[in-house]
């Protein structure tokens, strides 16, 4: 595995990125973590790739791939509800498993923060996360982001409901 993380790129979804994206979409432990709950063909993630829409004021939403800095993909940060008006969005975050705790999703993140204040003059980033995510609240809280509320009983898994931590950033503290 290359852990270069020094270097971490953020870029936009390509055709080629399919098989990569099939493999992590169609995982289904990872998706208590999302909003999937079916698996996705490799022909729906090709039209999403090949209509891929760069442009998070028509679409609302945004994907990047995570690259290290040899080139290897090794994730996705996504921008969801994306309000131009307000300023505000959701970000959720995901690191293939043979790359995690390599620093890669707090230098991704804080790549991501900086190019949504600079690019789209966003005020705040917010985050949804099950309460016994330990990792992915240390995450948050590592890049700046604040508890904010608690939803009670937000997600379901195998164990049943769980809570869910509502986090959030306010863009002109990020450097």
């Amino acid at each position: 595995m290359d852990t270069d993380s020094t270097a971490i790129t953020l870029r936009a979804v390509e055709p080629t990125d399919v098989d990569c994206l099939y493999i992590w979409e169609n995982d289904p432990s990872l998706w208590p973590h999302g909003s999937t709950r079916a698996p996705l063909s490799r022909f729906q993630l090709s039209e999403y790739a090949t209509g891929y829409d760069a442009d998070p004021y028509s679409a609302r939403q945004l994907r990047l791939m995570i690259e290290t800095g040899a080139g290897v993909r090794c994730g996705t940060i996504d921008l969801y509800d994306f309000d131009p008006s307000a300023g505000r969005g959701g970000v959720g975050i995901f690191v293939a498993p043979g790359y995690r705790r390599h620093g890669i999703a707090g230098k991704a993140l804080e790549k991501f923060a900086r190019y949504c204040r600079e690019m789209l003059n966003m005020h705040q980033l917010w985050c949804m996360t099950a309460i016994d995510n330990v990792a992915s609240i240390a995450l948050f809280e590592h890049a700046g982001f604040k508890k904010a509320g608690r939803l009670r009983s937000w997600v379901r898994d195998a164990s049943g409901y769980k809570d869910v931590l509502v986090m959030q950033i306010m863009l002109e503290s990020v450097r």
